[in-house]
């Protein structure tokens, strides 16, 4: 929430002035573009970013992508208590589950780091956000906040038995950033090709 209120603290965009007043009548706050965007696209990445962390979790434990299908009945059977991994390691039911939650945790931690994107993208509709900056404040305070709050759920003891959030080694953190890049340069390269070609098909599909 603190990062989505910062932006009510965002300075105008350049071309502000230029642009036509909205239609209360046929212009919504919410269209398909807007949600194309956000669930279509956006979204998308944001997602594959959580499971990929996912999936390298497991595999870093010995559990690689194909052998996690079909496993659900065991994996979550308490009597089965020497399940193999990938590499003949065996798994009680306890650490099997140790490690689940700890990539659920991972899954949450990967999408703070897409959002740090995500909000940045958010700043402007059609400049560059070299040429807006990030003198907003409240913003960059926003994204160290959900950061850090990130890192408490993670780190704080008992945050495993109340919300069955578990610690991460700081590289599981790494994996989601090459996801929030690509989040921006997609979104920096949508907003050149509109200034480049206002009035265009990407602007009619895209703009919101």
């Amino acid at each position: 929430m603190v990062p989505a209120i910062s932006l009510a603290y965002e300075a105008a965009e350049s071309d502000i002035m230029k642009r036509q007043p909205r239609d209360p009548y046929r212009d919504n706050l919410v269209n398909r573009r807007l949600i194309s965007m956000a669930y279509g696209q956006i979204g998308m990445i944001q997602a594959a970013a959580g499971f990929f962390v996912y999936f390298v979790i497991m595999a870093e434990n010995g559990f690689l992508p194909l052998k996690l299908f079909g496993i659900r009945k065991m994996w979550d059977s308490k009597a089965v208590n020497d399940l193999t991994d990938s590499y003949g390691q065996e798994w009680t039911y306890r650490d099997r589950k140790t490690l689940e939650y700890t990539c659920h945790t991972a899954f949450f931690v990967s999408i703070v780091v897409v959002q740090w994107a995500d909000i940045i993208i958010c700043k402007t509709r059609r400049n560059s956000i070299v040429h807006q900056g990030m003198r907003n404040w409240a913003l960059n305070f926003g994204i160290v906040f959900e950061t850090v709050l990130a890192a408490i759920l993670s780190y704080t003891p008992g945050m495993d038995k109340g919300l069955r959030m578990f610690p991460l080694k700081f590289v599981w953190w790494l994996p989601a950033l090459p996801f929030s890049l690509s989040i921006f340069l997609y979104d920096e390269t949508r907003r050149f090709y509109l200034r480049r070609n206002p009035g265009g098909w990407l602007e009619q599909e895209t703009y919101y």
